[in-house]
């Protein structure tokens, strides 16, 4: 007999609007929405009065266990769905890379294994290009495989020579392949040119310190490579998804093709519009040493202007746990491993920010980091809503009370927290995952691998509301 639990007296929000309702959940979906559920049958009652009952977050961007060849973070799936979990995401939506040598199915089955027994949530997976086939029979026929495996998106960079970079070429193959077989191509976009002509000249005048890291990706090369990779993306017909947008020109260019009819969309993170690039020169340049590097205040502000223009789609962490060790080795910007922590952190922050000082609705925050992404990336309804059927993916977040985030507080590995010190309202009370409980009141209950792979039923880009 599965477990019946009802959730009761919270205001339930979904991406339609916020409602005083209770939530029926029975084994791993929910049952129903409604009022003065019977008590009969039901295992567990939960008073969420005070609180908003929240769709699960859908990160979009995530790098558990990354290896890029070059660095590798130090956690594994367990501690990384662990620290989601704690921060109300329920599904990540991370990277299988495609390494030399192999073909995207071994990319992914390589993944899966890594995961194993050990997520705490849920996660799906983009696959990473890497080297690319010679003839376009075989690219072909990967996109054909990517489709099969549940994998509806792949990622691609025009910068970070010599394990990533694509040139235009290149560039172009992919989005033809992808745009005929229906699948979204996310792009970190940077000119490479630019950058590497810009670090260069300043390892030559001896600016290596970690303060020069933002002056080696200026905002300029974002805003190129965004430009560019809209227009060979509308040649080639294929939907296309800009990952981490760091500036407002970034953003403005997404939508200036949206208006033309192009399918496109924008993703930002909560570091693009709540750190800025002061703190390069402030006592700790390690904590956000990050591609695309952090703006100007002028920028960050911007961003809030899209952001509550609804010209940005989707929020994503780009979370990438490297530890302070890893941070701190060298002490040069051109050899310190760039990412952050942001899984645990990304909800309090955009609630408290976003929401609970008037700049979005509830609705809109649901929006752009449960139901957006859960739509482009092929899982809903399943994910990112809250509907008889859904998946019981449930965050009860009670917005009373201040806190100060601290790295001490934090449950991952690194070390640190970007946000130390930076003050939230509320906090995630209960994390669900399919009806399973996995954190309730700071302490984890759930198991590792509960976790498992959703796979995207194919892009439904062309049809969504976005």
């Amino acid at each position: 007999m599965s477990e019946r639990i009802l959730i009761r007296n919270g205001l339930v929000v979904t991406e339609e609007g916020v409602f005083p309702l209770d939530v029926l959940v029975q084994g791993q979906r929910i049952a129903a929405l409604g009022h003065e559920f019977a008590t009969q049958g039901v295992d567990r009652v939960i008073d969420a009065t005070g609180c908003f009952v929240l769709p699960g977050v859908v990160d979009p961007h995530v790098h558990i266990q990354l290896d890029t060849g070059i660095y590798q973070t130090a956690d594994d799936w367990e501690i990384g769905t662990r620290v989601a979990a704690y921060g109300g995401v329920t599904t990540v939506i991370d990277f299988a890379t495609q390494f030399p040598g192999q073909d995207v199915r071994q990319a992914v089955n390589n993944r899966h294994a890594e995961v194993g027994d050990k997520a705490y949530v849920d996660y799906a997976l983009h696959v990473m290009l890497t080297d690319l086939p010679e003839d376009d029979a075989t690219l072909d026929a990967w996109m054909r495989d990517l489709v099969t495996l549940g994998t509806s998106s792949i990622k691609v960079y025009t910068t970070y020579r010599p394990n990533y970079y694509q040139d235009d070429h290149a560039l172009l193959r992919v989005f033809r392949a992808a745009g005929r077989h229906g699948l979204l191509a996310m792009v970190h976009a940077e000119n490479d040119a630019i950058v590497s002509a810009t670090t260069e000249r300043l390892v030559r005048e001896g600016k290596t310190s970690l303060a020069y890291h933002g002056a080696a990706r200026p905002p300029f090369a974002e805003a190129e490579a965004v430009h560019r990779v809209l227009y060979l993306a509308r040649e080639a017909n294929c939907p296309v998804y800009i990952v981490h947008c760091s500036t407002d020109r970034a953003v403005a260019l997404v939508d200036e093709a949206r208006a033309r009819g192009q399918v496109a969309f924008a993703e930002t993170c909560p570091q693009y519009l709540l750190l800025d690039d002061s703190l390069y020169t402030g006592p700790h340049p390690e904590w956000v040493i990050m591609q695309p590097p952090l703006r100007s205040r002028d920028i960050v502000e911007r961003q809030w202007e899209h952001l509550r223009a609804g010209r940005v789609h989707a929020i994503g962490t780009d979370h990438c746990e490297y530890t302070l060790e890893q941070k701190l080795a060298t002490g040069n910007f051109t050899t310190t491993p760039g990412g952050i922590p942001g899984l645990e952190t990304s909800l309090p922050l955009m609630a408290t920010y976003g929401v609970l000082r008037g700049d979005l609705s509830w609705p809109a925050l649901v929006r752009l980091m449960s139901t957006t992404p859960a739509r482009l990336y092929g899982l809903y309804p399943r994910k990112g809503t809250l509907l008889p059927g859904s998946d019981a993916d449930i965050v009860i977040y009670d917005p009373r009370g201040t806190r100060r985030l601290v790295a001490a507080d934090m449950h991952g590995i690194s070390g640190y927290t970007p946000y130390q010190g930076t003050e939230v309202m509320g906090r995630v009370r209960l994390t669900m995952v399919r009806g399973r409980i996995i954190v309730e009141d700071g302490e984890l209950v759930g198991m590792p691998g509960w976790g498992v792979f959703v796979p995207g039923k194919g892009s439904i880009v062309a049809t969504t509301k976005v």
